[in-house]
């Protein structure tokens, strides 16, 4: 065999195992409406919560003279 016919039916191969396993997936989708009535109300929520205001333009340098790692990281976290 040249290399030719190989590459073809390594594809053909990998096609004919691809589409037979494509109807297998869309059996398993849960269904769309419990999940559309659930978005609605959790974007809700998320709206009402207050946001903090982001700090990235912030030098964050000060938090590295702490003692500990465990400082250091909770006071960086405040500027990403």
């Amino acid at each position: 065999m040249s290399m030719k016919q190989i590459a073809f039916l390594t594809i053909m191969l990998f096609a004919a195992s691809t589409w037979a396993q494509a109807p297998a997936k869309d059996a398993a989708k849960p269904e769309p409406m419990k999940e559309a009535a659930a978005k609605p109300e959790a974007m809700k929520e998320a709206a009402k919560a207050p946001r903090k205001p982001r700090r990235w333009s912030e030098d964050a340098r000060h938090c590295l003279e702490l003692t500990s790692n465990t400082e250091v990281i909770k006071c960086a976290e405040e500027f990403l």
